[in-house]
C-alpha cells in the first residue's frame, strides 16, 4: 500500500491516516506531495489528480484500488486488518467511536480556521488572541473537553476507548493545536493530550514535521518572524 500525504508539519487530514497506519503496525509507503499552492495547475494538485479525484490528501492506494477521504481509508484499513481492532470490539463504543470521528469530520470549523496546524510553532500569543476574540474556538474546546472527558471516564484510558483506535488517530492534529496556541484545558484533558503526543506513531509524525524545515507563507497565518 502506499499512502499519498502533505507536508507533515501542516497537513492535518494526511496525519490522522498516517498515525493511524503506523501505530497499529500495518506496512505502507509513504509518498509525500509538497504543497506548493492549492490552484488547480500547482505541482501539488497535478501530481494529486492523478491518483485521486478529489486532488486532496490523503489518499490510501492498494494495487489499483484508490480510497481517499480520511473516514473512508480508516473504514477500509478496519476492514482489511481485523485483527488490529481499529474501531472498540464492544458494539456501542464502536458506535460512539463513529460518531466521535464523523463529529471532526464535519465540526470543530472554529478550531480548525483560527487554529490551523502547525506543529513546528510555538505560538502561544496568537492562541492567546484567538481564545479572546474568537467564541467559536471557545465552544469547540469547551465541546472537546465534555466528549474525551466521557470516553476517558466510560473506558478507564488511557485513551479515548481504552486502546488506541481510529478516534485517538482523529483527534491527533487537535492535540497538536491545542498544544501550539497553548489553549486553556483542565489537568485530566492536558494529560490525555500528553499521552497522544506520546504514542510512538504520534511521535514519529511530529519528528518528521520537526525534520521537514519547509515553511510556507500561506499556511502561517500568525508568524511574524523566525
Amino acid at each position: 500500500m502506499k499512502l499519498y500525504i502533505g507536508n507533515k508539519n501542516y497537513s492535518s487530514w494526511s496525519m490522522r491516516a498516517w498515525v493511524l497506519l503506523t501505530q497499529a503496525g500495518i506496512p505502507f509507503d509513504e509518498v509525500m506531495l509538497r504543497f506548493d499552492a492549492f490552484t488547480p495547475d500547482s505541482q501539488f494538485k497535478t501530481a494529486l489528480h492523478k491518483v485521486s479525484p478529489s486532488g486532496k490528501v490523503p489518499v490510501l492506494l492498494d494495487g489499483e484500488l484508490a480510497v481517499w477521504e480520511t473516514l473512508a481509508i480508516a473504514e477500509y484499513l478496519a476492514e482489511q486488518f481485523p485483527e488490529k481492532a481499529l474501531w472498540p470490539h464492544d458494539k456501542a463504543a464502536r458506535a460512539r467511536a463513529r460518531s466521535l470521528c464523523a463529529e471532526m469530520h464535519s465540526g470543530f470549523t472554529g478550531l480548525r480556521t483560527h487554529c490551523p496546524m502547525n506543529i513546528e510553532a510555538s505560538l502561544p500569543e496568537a492562541g492567546a488572541l484567538v481564545w479572546r476574540d474568537q467564541p467559536a474556538v471557545r465552544a469547540d474546546v469547551t465541546r472537546l473537553i465534555a466528549m474525551w472527558r466521557q470516553c476517558l471516564d466510560a473506558h478507564g484510558g488511557p485513551l479515548l476507548f481504552g486502546n488506541f483506535s481510529v478516534a485517538d488517530a482523529f483527534y491527533a492534529p487537535i492535540c497538536m493545536r491545542l498544544r501550539t496556541y497553548a489553549l486553556p484545558l483542565p489537568a485530566d484533558i492536558a494529560a490525555y493530550v500528553q499521552r497522544v503526543h506520546a504514542l510512538p506513531g504520534v511521535k514519529a509524525w511530529i519528528d518528521g514535521a520537526l525534520a521537514e524545515h519547509d515553511f510556507l507563507d500561506f499556511e502561517e497565518p500568525y508568524r511574524l518572524s523566525r
